[in-house]
């Protein structure tokens, strides 16, 4: 059998047995061990490669970022910064038409700013916005989708975790990757919030109950108004945080580990100030830390070993070869990627299809000449658009379980998210265009 035939068949094996549910670590190791062995007929080979991917694979400095930030986002996450900052962002923008799902992806681009995991923002802003927003007359769908759908700017905005995680597939540098999804990042929340002024202005029936819409604003009833210094109180912690980590990243004053050891240091000085750590709360951030860190590390000890039996095997030389002679060129095998990751995302979780697909694309797509940080933001940003796609779509999942209201279904949230997932597609399709959208600060 040819490279290029064992490689696919390697790789249909792989999401075979990721979607009959084995854990995609699992997965990962035992399709490396076995396509070593099947391709140099060799098992001790195959077992020096599996203990050389254990020892070596996650031994690096960087790696520290991981769990620093995992527990930075569980004490913002614990602290109410999110609840402060959507309160703020709700006084401040409830004139605007559509102002409510405005101050969802205000609030939600902030916090992604200090957490890094969508998944995190999702629940915190169930729980905080979409009961607010019904309250003022809102559509449900709309508000369980626009808190689905700006989610994703946690693993688009730095710090992020599917960033640390390509880096490490793509042997990219943390920080360049955490600089260049800034703009990209603040663009596609500006995106959003402008579709949203745009469905309230001319497809109001989309977004707001027009019925009890039209009565709250007849009653014009009393809202919660805040002074400028109660605003500032309440975005002091989170704006310190953001300055720390994004600020002293950005100045080169920090490594991607040093921000998130400042940045966890910092958010557990909020956390105590806030004596938001008592009734077991520190333990449960401890053991939720650990269990989260364990889970990516030994899923890029799994990676590295499926990247060193792709390698072995010349996957990704033969399937470059392929490309060349199809006389797709860079750009076509750019839309084909993507039109791939976009399918992977309708029945794979955003870590499965980075951990598959990096070690694969990244080598032909530098043969391409496209630089691997531009081509990472690309990534994760198609990666992030299979949070709302049905069937998988975790985030809408997140906002059902958490909202836990049987009379909201998972199809309305989904049809809720879908004008998000159209403007994220019309970003990524910009950032694809314009390079300079992702590497200008860098």
């Amino acid at each position: 059998m040819s490279d290029l035939g064992l490689g696919g068949l390697l790789i249909g094996g792989l999401v075979i047995l990721v979607m009959l549910g084995v854990h995609i670590g699992v997965a990962l190791l035992s399709v490396g061990f076995f396509g070593v062995w099947l391709v140099r007929d060799n098992l001790d080979m195959a077992m020096r490669l599996m203990y050389m991917a254990a020892y070596n694979g996650i031994a690096d400095y960087i790696f520290a970022t991981i769990p620093l930030f995992v527990l930075m986002g569980l004490l913002v996450g614990i602290s109410n910064v999110g609840k402060d900052t959507f309160t703020v962002a709700e006084v401040l923008l409830r004139k605007l038409r559509g102002g409510l799902g405005v101050a969802t992806v205000a609030a939600n681009t902030v916090f992604a700013a200090v957490t890094g995991v969508s998944i995190a923002s999702a629940a915190v802003f169930t729980r905080v916005a979409v009961p607010e927003m019904v309250r003022h007359g809102y559509r449900t769908a709309f508000a369980t989708g626009t808190v689905a759908g700006s989610s994703v700017l946690g693993m688009m905005i730095p710090p992020s975790l599917l960033m640390i995680i390509y880096g490490v597939l793509a042997e990219q540098s943390i920080g360049k990757l955490f600089i260049a999804g800034v703009i990209p990042g603040f663009f596609l929340a500006f995106t959003f919030a402008a579709m949203i002024m745009l469905m309230a202005r001319f497809n109001p029936g989309r977004v707001f109950d027009l019925q009890k819409h039209a009565q709250l604003s007849r009653q014009q009833e009393s809202e919660v108004s805040l002074t400028g210094i109660q605003m500032v109180s309440k975005l002091v912690p989170i704006a310190a945080l953001v300055l720390l980590v994004l600020g002293g990243l950005y100045s080169g004053f920090f490594t991607p580990t040093e921000a998130g050891g400042v940045g966890a240091a910092g958010a557990l000085l909020i956390a105590l100030a806030r004596r938001s750590l008592g009734a077991g709360n520190l333990w449960r951030v401890l053991h939720e830390t650990g269990s989260v860190s364990c889970t990516i590390l030994i899923l890029l000890v799994a990676a590295s070993f499926y990247s060193r039996m792709l390698s072995v095997a010349g996957v990704p030389v033969a399937i470059a070869d392929l490309v060349r002679d199809a006389g797709l060129g860079p750009y076509g095998f750019l839309a084909l990627y993507i039109a791939i990751v976009l399918l992977l995302g309708m029945i794979l979780d955003s870590s499965s299809i980075l951990l598959i697909m990096t070690p694969v694309a990244a080598p032909i797509a530098q043969a391409f000449g496209f630089d691997l940080i531009h081509f990472g933001v690309i990534t994760v940003l198609a990666v992030e658009m299979g949070l709302l796609t049905p069937p998988f779509g975790i985030s809408v999942f997140t906002v059902k379980s958490t909202l836990n209201d049987p009379k909201v279904s998972v199809e309305s949230i989904f049809a809720g998210a879908m004008p998000f997932v159209g403007a994220m597609f019309l970003v990524l399709l910009l950032v694809c265009a314009f390079p300079w959208m992702s590497l200008a600060l860098i």
